[in-house]
Formats: C-alpha cells, sequence, structure tokens
C-alpha cells in the first residue's frame, strides 16, 4: 500500500493588499493510505483548498515548516508534474479551459507521462478504456473530441474531472469540492465514478462542505478543518454530526476560540 503523510504543515501566501506573508495552515498532520477515504470538512477560509493545492505543489503556497511525504519521500522539492507521475491527482474546483487541446489529446498525453518510453499505452488499448469509462459516467463521445473544458457546463467540468481520474489511475485523488453545484442525478454519477476506483490501490482526500456527498461516497476518515488545523477527526457519524449541529457547535464543544469566517479559502 501507498502512503501519504503531512507532517506538522505551515503554509503562507503573499498578501498583496498588506505587502506581507498570510499563515493560512498552522501545522496539519494527516496520514492515510490507498485503500482509504478521507475527507474534510470546515468553514469557509479555513485552509481546505490550500492543503490540496499545497500537497500538488502549487507555486503561490509557500511551506514554511513541516513536510508532506510520499511513501516516506518527501515531495516537497518536486515540480507538480513529478508529482503527478508519482501518483497525485487533484480534481480542482474551477478546471481551467485549455483551448486546442481535446480531452483525448489530454488523456493520452497524461496517461503516457506515467509510463515509460517502451510502454506507451496502445490507440486500441486508449479508446477501450477510455468508451469503458464513459459509459460508467454516462457520458457521451462526442465530449472527448471537445477542447479541454471549453465551453463545459459546472456539471459536465466535474465529471471530465471524474474522466481523467479514472483514465489516469493515480494512487491517491485530492477531491477540491467535486459535489460543487452539482444536481443530484450529477452527483450521483460523480460518486459511481469515484466508488469504482476504490481498492487497495486508490485513496482519496475529499474536501466537501456537505454530507450530501457522503451519503454517496462513504468516508473511512473525517477529519475537521478549523482556523488553518484539523481539529476533530472521526468516523462517518461525525459528518453527520456537523450536518445537525453546524460547525458553531463543535466549536463550542472543543472550547476553541475561533471565529467562523465566510471567506473563500
Amino acid at each position: 500500500m501507498a502512503t501519504l503523510e503531512v507532517k506538522d504543515l505551515h503554509v503562507s501566501v503573499q498578501d498583496e493588499e498588506q505587502k506581507q506573508a498570510r499563515e493560512i495552515l498552522k501545522g496539519v498532520n494527516l496520514k492515510m493510505q490507498t485503500g482509504e477515504i478521507h475527507a474534510i470538512m470546515g468553514p469557509n477560509g479555513t485552509g481546505k483548498s490550500t492543503l490540496s493545492q499545497t500537497i500538488m505543489g502549487h507555486p503561490n503556497y509557500h511551506v514554511t515548516q513541516g513536510d508532506i511525504l510520499l511513501d516516506g519521500e518527501s515531495v516537497l522539492d518536486m515540480p507538480v508534474d513529478e508529482r503527478a507521475r508519482r501518483g497525485l491527482f487533484l480534481a480542482m474546483q474551477y478546471p481551467a479551459e485549455i483551448q486546442g487541446v481535446t480531452n483525448a489529446e489530454f488523456l493520452r498525453a497524461a496517461i503516457n507521462a506515467r509510463r515509460p518510453d517502451d510502454d506507451q499505452i496502445s490507440v486500441m488499448d486508449f479508446i477501450k478504456r477510455l468508451d469503458r469509462n464513459l459509459k460508467l459516467l454516462d457520458m457521451s463521445e462526442s465530449m472527448t473530441e471537445r477542447y479541454l473544458n471549453e465551453g463545459f457546463s459546472g456539471g459536465e467540468k466535474k465529471r471530465n474531472e471524474i474522466l481523467q481520474l479514472l483514465m489516469i489511475n493515480p494512487h491517491f485523488a485530492l477531491l477540491d469540492e467535486i459535489d460543487s453545484g452539482l444536481d443530484i442525478d450529477a452527483l450521483k454519477v460523480v460518486a459511481k465514478g469515484v466508488n469504482s476506483m476504490r481498492g487497495d490501490s486508490f485513496g482519496a482526500l475529499i474536501i466537501t462542505h456537505y454530507q450530501r456527498l457522503l451519503n454517496y461516497i462513504v468516508p473511512d476518515t473525517v477529519h475537521v478543518m478549523m482556523d488553518g488545523r484539523i481539529v476533530k477527526t472521526g468516523g462517518p457519524d461525525l459528518a453527520k454530526k456537523l450536518e445537525d449541529e453546524g460547525y458553531a457547535g463543535l466549536r463550542d464543544e472543543l472550547g476553541l476560540d475561533i471565529k467562523l469566517v465566510d471567506d473563500e479559502d
């Protein structure tokens, strides 16, 4: 089994308005293995998306203390593409549009980037895998010939992220609010795709605000983040408790002096 570990992670970003660094993550600790689904919940502005972007290597987020280990090896000095080749995958909250590159071209290039030069996927094997996953996600073949995310609806972009996940088959997926803006039918399809990946060779870290996603992708472990830290960890029932009592109730229960803000991460 592969392991992903975040150790005492402190992360800051440059605050352009105040012209100084602002600390967002203030000592995050988390460890997971393939075969496990973890969920991170928490109010806006607490650092959930910052955590996923930092694990993936976004240059705007600066690690000031701590480490991120993949199978015991630090990834902090690895560029984004190397982290992806090692088995990390980020499904973004707001997927980018890329003109001039079709979905099919992007997917085949992404698969081959993780394979040796003498073991590139054949056209026939690629088409078989693509057809199988399109059917699973109830996606039209015509979407593979469209430019990557260009003109896609919000729901189509999210399905397309899950299609990439299925095709690339990483060790760990960081799923940043994949349920955002989805109606119930699209949510079920996205959950079906993620659940089809469950097994000893795959793990996922799901970032979400809502219990409804976790009704369809039941996590093994739920973490709650507040003020840049994980303040509580539990099983699936913890998410249900948050749905009933809210973050203010948990803050009061833990005796935390934390202001709940309504800003984006």
